[in-house]
C-alpha cells in the first residue's frame, strides 16, 4: 500500500475543498493503476464527502449542514467557539473517510463528482488529510 498525508489549509471559515486535484496528483506520483483510493481526515470536527462543486452544491451542502446542526448553545460539548460541539457531530452524518475505485490511474467518479474535505470548524485552520492506495 502506497500512503501520503497532506496539510490542507482550509482557514477561519466553513468549506466544502475540492480534492480532486492532489488524489490525482498522488495517483499520478505512485504509478497506480487499477485498485483503491482511500481517503481518510483523522479529525473530530471534519468529513468527507463526494459531491458536485463549482455549481453551488458546495454551499447547499454547507447551508443544509447549518439547517440541521445550528451553532447555538444545545451542545453539551461546549469549548471553543459558541456552537462548536455541532462539529463534532457532523462527522457522523458526514463521513471522515471515502474509498474510490481507480481504474487505469484514475478515480472512477462521476462527470461532475469530486472527492472534497468538509469543515465546518472554523477553530481549526489547517487539516490532514492522508491518502492511501492500495493496487487491485
Amino acid at each position: 500500500m502506497e500512503t501520503e498525508e497532506l496539510e490542507v489549509r482550509t482557514g477561519s471559515a466553513e468549506v466544502v475543498q475540492d480534492l480532486n486535484g492532489e488524489c490525482q496528483r498522488f495517483l499520478r506520483q505512485v504509478g497506480a493503476s487499477d485498485g483503491l483510493l482511500h481517503v481518510w481526515v483523522p479529525h473530530a470536527t471534519a468529513g468527507l464527502a463526494v459531491l458536485e462543486t463549482g455549481a453551488g452544491s458546495d454551499h447547499d451542502l454547507l447551508a443544509a449542514l447549518k439547517d440541521l446542526f445550528p451553532e447555538d448553545d444545545r451542545w453539551q460539548h461546549r469549548h471553543g467557539s459558541p456552537g462548536h460541539g455541532r462539529d463534532h457531530v457532523i462527522p457522523a452524518v458526514v463521513a471522515p473517510y471515502a474509498s474510490i475505485p481507480v481504474l487505469g490511474g484514475s478515480m472512477a467518479l462521476g462527470t461532475w463528482q469530486s472527492v472534497c474535505l468538509v469543515d465546518t470548524n472554523s477553530d481549526n485552520p489547517v487539516r490532514t488529510v492522508r491518502l492511501s492506495f492500495l493496487a487491485g
